[in-house]
């Protein structure tokens, strides 16, 4: 059984070796000892409410039960850009007319932007290749909805998505190439490293601050504003049935897209509901296997996410005892909804 769970101590060599997985591209998730071990500290203390809640980092991990392995990470940033700066680009327009000529143009514009600071943002999405099957994915990004949806009071109400742009083979980013190398004379890895460890001081010193008129670019760095590296795609496809979209912001170094989603319009807010457990022969059973499930806890130390194929009845839902374990509720409530939504079988 695969367990979605908060982060603890011992998992620090699993999340590194999966660090050593990710390759380039994610900036979240660097294979360096010394910050994965910050980073777990912070989550273990945000899971622990030891911290502020405006500077908690939940990282959940995947678990395989069968054999301990973790299969998979993800997390959600209570606040962005309250510690450091966060930036991005904002599309907008500028209209040129001239009534002697009769010339009316509307100019796409780039212009530097820290308009989403503060916000709530979803992160560190990877899930190793040998467990890149069935709901597997689907489990590991959704659950943090149903965690959102438990204690939406600990977020911000507007959360957000930064997503990996596009880039070639080599890691080259078309928009960077275009854009970005002209003033900061750097590679697009080392500025995105740069950007991780948090020196960022060099984007405001170097970036211009008035309106970059998306026309000069070349074409290729055009066509990348707020599209999806391939292998991305479908995890697009998984927020925006959840009710996130583009709303014309990117990223400042591969144009990647920021999807929002304001957290009361979410459909883990809307669809999912509590329900009792109940052990087999003590509750109405649905007919298992037709519709996956999500059951979560609804402890915030003790949070765990499982998928079943038993649907809820009159407010219980029965599992099986290694459900029950996997969760450890107790006599407490579950937090239950479809793995995917209703007009779509592979959200």
């Amino acid at each position: 059984m695969l367990i979605v769970r908060p982060i603890q101590e011992r998992d620090l060599d699993g999340l590194l070796a999966m660090a050593q997985q990710v390759g380039a591209g994610m900036t979240t998730l660097k294979p360096d000892r010394k910050m994965l071990r910050q980073r777990l500290d912070t989550a273990c203390a945000s899971f622990a409410e030891a911290i502020p809640a405006e500077q908690r980092d939940y990282l959940f991990v995947l678990e395989d039960s069968a054999n301990g392995e973790l299969a998979g990470v993800s997390a959600i940033k209570a606040a962005v850009g309250l510690d450091e700066p966060f930036y991005n680009y904002r599309v907008g327009t500028l209209v040129h007319s001239s009534q002697e000529l009769g010339v009316f143009s509307r100019m796409e514009t780039l212009y530097l932007s820290n308009d989403l600071t503060g916000c709530s943002e979803l992160c560190t999405l990877f899930l190793r290749p040998a467990y890149r099957t069935g709901n597997n994915g689907r489990l590991l990004s959704k659950s943090r909805f149903m965690f959102i949806a438990q204690f939406p009071h600990l977020f911000d109400r507007k959360l957000i998505a930064e997503l990996r742009g596009v880039q070639d083979e080599q890691g080259r980013a078309p928009f960077w190439e275009g854009l970005g190398r002209h003033f900061f004379r750097i590679d697009f890895a080392r500025a995105d490293d740069l950007s991780t460890l948090g020196k960022k001081s060099f984007i405001a010193e170097l970036m211009p601050r008035h309106p970059l008129y998306v026309a000069y670019l070349p074409e290729d760095a055009r066509a990348a504003i707020g599209e999806v590296f391939r292998d991305t795609a479908p995890a697009r496809r998984l927020l925006e049935s959840e009710g996130m979209n583009y709303e014309g912001y990117c990223d400042i170094f591969d144009a990647g897209p920021v999807l929002q989603g304001r957290v009361a319009e979410l459909r883990a807010l809307k669809e999912s509901e509590l329900a009792r457990v109940s052990a087999p022969g003590h509750g109405e059973a649905q007919p298992a296997g037709v519709t996956p499930w999500m059951v979560a806890s609804t402890s915030l130390r003790d949070f765990r996410v499982i998928v079943t194929g038993q649907a809820p009845a009159h407010g219980h839902i029965v599992l099986n005892a290694a459900q029950r374990q996997a969760l450890g509720t107790g006599d407490a409530p579950v937090r239950v909804m479809k793995l995917n939504p209703r007009n779509t079988a592979h959200a």
